[in-house]
């Protein structure tokens, strides 16, 4: 029985000063969502051990971590599987990241945009009717922020993102809320993509009429500011198609 030689945990980029669980966990993760072991049998404890330099527990909480995550699991007489694809849990921000690491994908991201389409609108209704007072700073410290990236004042990617981020929060909806990581997660790939495309940075005046919107208390502009802010992305990316 072969198996793939393992990823060098030593080399994995996410390592830094996370401790050996959060590198084998991120070295493996990636090399299961890449394909690594498409085709072959997974490694057993043992073998995991051994190729990764760690010790037996390192290396459980590790296989316990991705079991969560839905790309393995344990089977009676049969060991540990890699499952498919579609069992893995899209919305943990680890999987996702590894998925955008892999062979770029304008179908996920065309995926991903489609659910903020149907998350983001409300979200910003959500905002107009419940925002405190400090959740309106944040949203319009954001707009602040891409305004000043637009000078190279700040970096559009992360003003981009904080904007967004801000709106979650500011809904009111805890739910929506821990959206925050997953949706930071798959920006960094979809504005990246739609800024290339469209020849420059995020469309400011459409992000303001989202926050003025929200900022004036109006439900139904803001959720019709942020649709059509979204479906503008969502034009976008099926330019790549």
């Amino acid at each position: 029985m072969t198996f793939l030689p393992a990823p060098s945990l030593s080399a994995s980029p996410a390592r830094g000063g996370r401790n050996l669980t959060q590198g084998m966990l991120d070295t493996v993760g990636r090399a299961i969502v890449t394909g690594a072991y498409d085709g072959v049998p997974f490694p057993t404890e043992a073998q995991l051990t051994e190729q990764h330099g760690v010790s037996r527990s390192v290396t459980r909480e590790a296989v316990k971590m991705l079991t969560a995550k839905g790309l393995l699991s344990a089977r009676a007489r049969v060991g540990t599987v890699v499952q498919p694809p579609a069992s893995w849990n899209l919305f943990d921000t680890d999987v996702l990241r590894w998925l955008l690491e892999r062979t770029f994908s304008v179908e996920l991201l065309k995926h991903f945009t489609e659910l903020r389409l149907a998350i983001e609108p409300e979200a910003a209704a959500l905002a107009a009717r419940h925002a405190e007072a400090h959740h309106l700073e944040q949203i319009r410290g954001g707009l602040d922020r891409m305004r000043n990236a637009d000078s190279g004042g700040d970096d559009p990617l992360d003003a981009d993102i904080a904007f967004h981020v801000a709106i979650l929060q500011a809904s009111g909806n805890p739910f929506y809320a821990q959206l925050r990581e997953m949706v930071s997660t798959a920006l960094k790939t979809s504005i990246r993509l739609t800024n290339r495309i469209a020849g420059r940075n995020a469309n400011i005046v459409d992000h303001a009429a989202v926050c003025d919107a929200i900022c004036r208390r109006e439900p139904d502009l803001a959720r019709a500011a942020m649709k059509a802010l979204i479906q503008d992305v969502l034009d976008l990316i099926d330019t790549v198609e």
